[in-house]
């Protein structure tokens, strides 16, 4: 937490996911329904809106809580996409 640059990356970051959430729409709940969608999506509107109130301590625990539960969640759901892609081309 004491780099600027570090704190700057993994903020980006976060907004991208939230973004990527966002373009997700309907499909993220149908795909991965255990995730707080509207969070994720809200956590971008706060980063961009609210940036002077940002804190160190809530990302910190959304890196530690939410995200491996996250990758998990969307690593399941590529896999079971890519599964029916594949039994659609058959």
């Amino acid at each position: 937490m004491s780099d600027q640059k570090t704190i700057d990356a993994t903020e980006r970051c976060l907004a991208r996911i939230s973004e990527a959430a966002v373009k997700l729409g309907e499909l993220a709940e149908a795909i991965a329904p255990e995730e707080p969608w509207p969070d994720i999506r809200g956590f971008g509107n706060w980063l961009r809106h609210d940036y002077d109130d940002v804190t160190h301590e809530p990302i910190w625990k959304i890196i530690q809580e939410n995200l491996p539960s996250l990758r998990k969640s969307c690593l399941a759901a590529i896999t079971e996409l890519d599964r029916r892609a594949a039994s659609d081309a058959n």
